[in-house]
């Protein structure tokens, strides 16, 4: 697929399709295990087609991606389940690629697309808030291991994942951008405990977890030691667009839910929502178009601060959807079925009751970048204002007051 970069679309396309029309024709969706089919998608460079061949892409445009998924999509073939491993697909799989050595690439990439093994995301800790370059979570240099001890909180998925990506400060003598350094930690090893988090919702969706002499091998570091900072805003950059840039069809998502319930609920309707319906409806098609347009730079890129903007967009909307319908929905918005304490492999944001719906998006203007720290990487890096002063840029970690 490599040699064929300068055909036109139609051919490229064409031939891509080709490809995977032979690949099902010698593995029937129906006859063949899961498993199997998955990992044999994988090796055929159906995976990632925008991945270099080998690592489960053909090297071709990231466009492409879509004609691949909608072809197996029509044959019925099992997919890898992405939302149960979201943090691992969207986060950990592209920072491994570009930061990663071949042997991790060869080591992670299969098992992390096929599902065998989940993934999720330790950065987040009690004592750091927003600043994530001021984490504690030390990572003390052992022969060939590093010996890591801390606490990381709002991780997602731990409760089910094998494998984590890990920020660690391995130099507190450094300031605190430039003493960090990215592994990858294997969250069955002696010394790391899960603890759920319940939350507005009743369940535990997130973990706290905590490192005690936690042994990572050197093998399992991600680029230069001190350059975690550097490695890191690969994975949050992919984080955002993740939450916020996927492809959607309008009137889509938690709109599409209160546009049902605006529909089913005429005696609710007032002059006020349903300007409010209307104003919406016109924000939620500009934020569609706008994810055409990133995934459009996606293509010919890695992704950008621009991604920043979509995730914003995201946690505003889902939170003004899910208002707007629990006030139409009235005393039967407040209904909510399940408060038990559960651990969901997977987040259904649209797929629950509307109250669960209203409690959940509370999260949204939180996770992946908190709506504040977004706001000011828009100023600063997309519309080119002054950066905020910055009186600890270049003090060691450890003179920091904490």
């Amino acid at each position: 697929m490599s040699q064929d970069q300068h055909q036109p679309d139609d051919a490229r396309t064409a031939a891509l399709r080709e490809r995977v029309a032979a690949f099902l024709a010698a593995h029937d969706p129906a006859g063949t295990d899961r498993l199997d089919f998955l990992r044999a998608r994988f090796d055929a460079g159906l995976a990632w087609v925008h991945f270099p061949e080998g690592l489960g892409g053909l090297d071709a445009p990231r466009a492409l991606q879509s004609v691949v998924d909608a072809a197996f999509a029509a044959a019925g073939a099992p997919d890898n389940d992405p939302r149960r491993n979201g943090i691992g697909l969207g986060m950990a799989a592209p920072t491994i690629l570009t930061v990663g050595t071949d042997e991790q690439r060869q080591r992670f990439l299969p098992p992390l697309w096929t599902g065998e093994e989940v993934w999720c995301q330790l950065f987040s800790e009690p004592g750091a808030g927003s600043d994530l370059a001021a984490l504690a979570t030390r990572a003390v240099r052992d022969g060939d291991d590093w010996v890591v001890t801390g606490q990381k909180v709002w991780t997602s998925s731990a409760h089910t994942a094998r494998w984590a990506i890990l920020l660690a400060r391995t130099d507190p003598d450094a300031p605190k951008h430039r003493g960090l350094t990215y592994f990858v930690c294997d969250m069955t090893a002696p010394g790391v405990e899960v603890r759920p988090l319940r939350q507005l919702t009743g369940e535990a969706e997130f973990n706290e977890v905590f490192l005690t002499d936690v042994r990572v091998p050197d093998a399992h570091r991600l680029g230069a030691v001190g350059e975690g900072w550097r490695v890191a805003q690969t994975t949050l950059m992919n984080e955002r667009v993740a939450i916020g840039g996927h492809a959607a069809p309008r009137e889509s998502g938690m709109l599409g839910r209160v546009a049902a319930t605006w529909r089913d609920r005429p005696s609710a309707r007032t002059a006020e929502s349903h300007a409010r319906l209307l104003r919406l409806w016109a924000e939620q098609e500009a934020f569609r178009l706008a994810g055409v347009r990133l995934r459009q730079q996606l293509a010919a890129g890695a992704p950008g601060p621009e991604g920043s903007a979509m995730k914003l967009a995201f946690a505003r909307l889902a939170q003004a959807g899910s208002a707007l319908e629990l006030e139409l929905l009235g005393e039967d918005g407040l209904r909510y079925d399940d408060w038990s304490l559960r651990r969901p492999d997977l987040v259904d944001f649209t797929g629950r009751e509307a109250g669960y719906r209203y409690l959940r998006a509370k999260g949204n203007s939180i996770e992946g970048g908190t709506s504040e720290v977004l706001r000011n990487i828009i100023a600063e890096r997309v519309l080119g204002l002054p950066a905020e002063p910055r009186t600890d840029k270049d003090v060691a970690w450890k003179d920091l007051p904490r």
